[in-house]
């Protein structure tokens, strides 16, 4: 007989996983259609779509799976969530953007920051959901913590450095840098940090007996100290406890 607390429970993961990603895609395009700066991914993708003429939405597909290749001599485990951040997030963006393109063009500079915001916000918000319902991570967080995972870097210097990677050669590709990347970069911390707690699926009580309930636990870290990073999840505390959400 199926535990009523355990379906509710998958429910709700099924329910945060999808919603958290369908705002990912929307935040994403609010900062591109802004043109003030995306998240550091994006700016590689646009720089992609540049030079190769496909479009945002094929570009982030094959990045992803790019990504997701590396995971193998990381030996990283995806999950249903992993899967999902690809399919779920490739599949809207395309059509996210041909929305946004009826805005009017070019967009007065108020409307533009105000995307930003919005974006950032949603975001925040996206990652949280998505993160909070411990399906798995997605490909760019799974390299990071893979990663650090693997060489007992810290996880500030890891994602700083793929991160400046990856907009270095995405804009110098085309891709846009700017504001919206710096605001995405200085408030994505502090957001996250203060709604994930909010919107985490609780572990079950059997995981808590048997010590997968540990802090740091299947990719939702302990915020008030230093752990070991998970490979489950894309979010950890550094040395100084602060969470450290990424991309997707």
């Amino acid at each position: 007989m199926t535990d009523p607390h355990a379906r509710r429970a998958g429910l709700r993961r099924a329910a945060q996983l999808l919603g958290g990603l369908v705002l990912y895609a929307a935040s994403i395009v609010l900062l591109v259609r802004a043109e003030l700066g995306s998240m550091p991914w994006d700016v590689l993708s646009q720089g992609v779509v540049r030079v190769t003429g496909w479009s945002f939405g094929t570009v982030t597909v094959v990045l992803s799976f790019v990504v997701f290749a590396c995971w193998v001599p990381l030996r990283q485990r995806p999950g249903i969530g992993t899967v999902a951040n690809v399919v779920v997030i490739g599949a809207l963006l395309d059509p996210f953007l041909a929305l946004a393109a009826r805005l009017p063009d070019p967009l007065p500079l108020p409307a533009a920051i105000g995307l930003v915001v919005l974006g950032v916000l949603t975001n925040a918000l996206a990652t949280s959901l998505y993160v909070g319902a411990r399906l798995g991570p997605g490909p760019r967080d799974g390299l990071m913590t893979g990663i650090v995972a693997r060489t007992g870097w810290p996880l500030r210097l890891v994602r700083g450095s793929i991160e400046v990677v990856v907009v270095a050669v995405g804009w110098a590709l085309g891709g846009t840098l700017g504001f919206g990347t710096l605001a995405y970069a200085l408030a994505i911390g502090p957001l996250v940090h203060a709604l994930l707690p909010r919107l985490s699926v609780p572990e079950r009580p059997a995981a808590a007996a048997d010590g997968a309930g540990t802090p740091g636990a299947a990719g939702v870290p302990a915020v008030d100290g230093a752990a070991e990073p998970d490979v489950g999840g894309p979010v950890q505390p550094d040395a100084g406890g602060a969470v450290e959400p990424v991309g997707r």
